[in-house]
C-alpha cells in the first residue's frame, strides 16, 4: 500500500454518517488535506523561526529581510509541494492530466488565491472598514471556495479523450 493509499483510507475512515450524508467525498478529502497542509505549514513556521531563522533579521546584500517574512519565504516551497502533492494523490486521484501540466497548472491557482486574499482583505478593512479578524475570515472562506473550485475545473480535472 502506498502512502497516498494509506492517507486516503484513514481520511475515508473519518467519513461517516452524518458528515457522508452532507459533503461530498471528494470535498471531504479537500478539506482535510487542506487542513492537514495548514497544520504541516504553521508548525514548518515555528520550526523554522525559531530554530532556523533564530527570530534575526536576514541581510541577503540588497535588503534586510524581517525574520517572520524569512521564514514565510522558506516556508512556502514546503507547503506548496506537500499540497500539491496532497490533492494529486489524495483529494483528486482520478485525473489523467500529466504531473508537470498539473504543477503549473496548481501554481496558476495558489497566485490566484494570493491575489484574492490580497485584495480581499485589501477591500475589506481598507474600503469597507471591517475589523481585520472578521475580513481574514471571510476571505479565507472566499479563497476556499475559490481554491477547491479551481481545483476540480481546472488543476485537476479530467481530460477528455
Amino acid at each position: 500500500m502506498s502512502l497516498a493509499q494509506f492517507i486516503t483510507r484513514v481520511i475515508d475512515t473519518l467519513y461517516v454518517k452524518p458528515v457522508a450524508a452532507i459533503v461530498p467525498q471528494q470535498l471531504w478529502r479537500y478539506g482535510v488535506c487542506g487542513v492537514t497542509n495548514m497544520a504541516l505549514d504553521a508548525l514548518w513556521y515555528f520550526v523554522i523561526y525559531h530554530f532556523v531563522i533564530c527570530k534575526r533579521f536576514i541581510d541577503v546584500g540588497f535588503v534586510v529581510v524581517s525574520p517572520h517574512i524569512a521564514s514565510l519565504v522558506l516556508v512556502f516551497p514546503i507547503t506548496f509541494f506537500t499540497g500539491f502533492w496532497l490533492n494529486r494523490n489524495v483529494a483528486f486521484r482520478s485525473t489523467s492530466i500529466g504531473h508537470g501540466r498539473q504543477l503549473w497548472r496548481y501554481a496558476l491557482s495558489v497566485a490566484g488565491a494570493i491575489a484574492i486574499n490580497y485584495f480581499s482583505m485589501k477591500l475589506l478593512v481598507e474600503a469597507c472598514d471591517v475589523w481585520p479578524t472578521p475580513a481574514k475570515m471571510l476571505t479565507t472562506v472566499l479563497s476556499s471556495i475559490y481554491s477547491f473550485l479551481a481545483a476540480k475545473f481546472f488543476t485537476f480535472r479530467e481530460e477528455k479523450a
